[in-house]
């Protein structure tokens, strides 16, 4: 049936002439469907998430939909209300949420109540919004938000869209059983209130080429608002034993030279530079290629990640020529141990080598990416950090290079999904005694060491293996603090140790064991058993 609600007349302090932006879709909301994608965080970082770009094209696309954005501003007491027409939360039909990242999970509880939208979805009726979400954090462990969504979609938007529409369309207004029954049908999406009799499979993309994943709204308001951002691959097929994106994204698939190119001559006329966008960009088979035809045209480019033994004097010539000024690598970790343990691939030798072919580029800045509190960790595996930074200075500075480096140390945390799903958090006083030996150690001329707050990490890690019982501490947050986490962590008994210092048996029933990731069991435990030589 039609949707139809109530014309509000409250004017909201977003609209669509507030912000320095070209390619917004504006619609009349008469006889369709209005749908509010929110992005929980702010405006700068959500607008330089591709997979909002992408939902947002893929909403708009349809003549019965209108598809507006929402993001939260940090700084405002108000309620969030869409860009495009101002209108709040209650005048939509369905609120879609795309979470990338789990501290962002309070910032979901804070939209909902600043909405007046009940909280729990068994309180909510037709008279609300339908709140569904999607992304790689609830492709991962929906679990810890089960309580508030009516729905989650588990994999790729693409081909879930396509059912799921029509669902809302059809039902929206009618009963909310109803509705969520039907809805619990479709491919990939998992309803916490009808639990599936089988496994939810995540779903994914066979052929990227089918879809544009580009920037669709051009902004100069957003972190990479300098570029154009084109989706080069998604997946990875390297196999890290830590990294969600072997199950969240798996399997690997290119987009074709011929897709890209075509996609960057229309970004060309918005942007000078051309963003590629992948989790392993240099690993495309045609990557040579691709740098060569960008260079043709004259863009400038930037890419998102280098995979270090993919490095070629070609590649970093194309680069060059492409006035790439940040090149980013994650050696991940500083000794070979633990580059093992992880499956990272890689030897020092490989990295050096990767430098020297960097330091002959006129480049200005080197970002190194670490890990801090790997199981079996030592102080002396972090102290082989420090040693593998100082030797890829001096072989910058015997280059004569002048570019910056920036090591990013990020505390492990366990992704579900992955071989290292069972294993624990190093504890607070150990990650942060790490940490301190790194900057400690690293001078601080010509290097600057970014580092993730542990106790933060901490909180992520919850979060990560979380199960349903985390929602009511979530639903308690009154700010974003530390110790509003800790009051409501105690105030719901919950057992931080459990969740983040325990490792788990490997038997045990998972909280997202839910989700058909693709990823089967057994070879997660393999891998897991190859890790620590069990």
């Amino acid at each position: 049936m039609g949707y139809e609600r109530k014309k509000t007349s409250v004017k909201s302090r977003y609209s669509v002439r507030s912000y320095c932006e070209e390619g917004a879709i504006v619609k009349d909301w008469g006889g369709r469907l209005p749908i509010a994608l929110i992005y929980p965080n702010t405006y700068y970082l959500g607008m330089s998430n591709l997979g909002v770009h992408a939902v947002y094209s893929l909403l708009n696309s349809n003549p019965k939909i209108v598809g507006e954005r929402v993001f939260l501003d940090t700084n405002e007491k108000d309620a969030p209300a869409a860009i495009e027409s101002g209108r709040p939360l209650t005048d939509f039909a369905a609120l879609a949420f795309s979470i990338s990242y789990e501290l962002d999970y309070f910032n979901v509880i804070q939209i909902l109540k600043s909405a007046g939208i009940p909280l729990l979805a068994i309180e909510r009726d037709a008279r609300h919004p339908l709140i569904i979400a999607g992304g790689p954090c609830i492709t991962a462990n929906p679990m810890p938000l089960a309580p508030f969504f009516d729905g989650f979609c588990i994999g790729d938007a693409e081909p879930i869209l396509p059912a799921l529409l029509p669902i809302l369309q059809e039902n929206i207004g009618e009963q909310r059983e109803r509705l969520l029954q039907n809805l619990a049908k479709a491919p990939g999406v998992y309803v916490p209130l009808y639990p599936p009799k089988n496994l939810v499979a995540r779903q994914w993309v066979k052929n990227l080429d089918d879809f544009e994943t580009r920037s669709v709204v051009i902004t100069p308001d957003t972190e990479l608002g300098d570029s154009y951002l084109i989706e080069v691959e998604r997946g990875c097929g390297r196999g890290c034993r830590f990294c969600l994106v072997n199950s969240t994204y798996a399997p690997i698939r290119f987009r074709s030279v011929e897709n890209i190119l075509q996609q960057a001559r229309e970004g060309l006329k918005w942007r000078k530079r051309i963003g590629l966008v992948g989790p392993t960009v240099t690993d495309h088979p045609k990557i040579n290629e691709l740098l060569a035809g960008l260079n043709q045209m004259d863009a400038e480019i930037a890419i998102s990640s280098l995979r270090i033994d993919a490095l070629t004097e070609n590649i970093v010539d194309e680069l060059a020529r492409g006035k790439v000024q940040t090149i980013t690598i994650a050696p991940e970790a500083g000794s070979q141990r633990l580059r093992d343990l992880i499956h990272k691939g890689l030897t020092e030798d490989d990295i050096l080598k990767a430098v020297d072919l960097i330091a002959a580029k006129p480049f200005t800045q080197l970002k190194l990416y670490f890990i801090v509190g790997l199981s079996t960790e030592t102080d002396e595996d972090v102290k082989e950090i420090v040693k593998l930074t100082l030797a890829i200075k001096d072989r910058l500075e015997n280059k004569r290079s002048n570019i910056r480096i920036i090591v990013n140390a990020s505390p492990f945390v366990p992704k579900a999904s992955t071989p290292f799903q069972w294993l624990p958090m190093a504890t607070l006083d150990v990650l942060n005694h790490r940490l301190a030996i790194l900057k400690d150690k690293l001078p601080t001329k010509g290097i600057k060491v970014n580092d993730e707050s542990p106790a933060w990490s901490q909180v992520q890690g919850v979060l990560s293996r979380g199960d349903e019982r985390i929602a009511p501490a979530l639903a308690d947050m009154k700010k974003l603090s530390l110790a509003d986490w800790k009051q409501a962590i105690e105030a719901h008994n919950l057992d931080i140790d459990y969740y983040v210092n325990q490792r788990w048996d490997t038997n045990q029933k998972l909280p997202w064991s839910v989700i058909d990731s693709g990823m089967k069991a057994e070879r997660l435990c393999g891998e897991l058993e190859k890790a620590l030589g069990e």
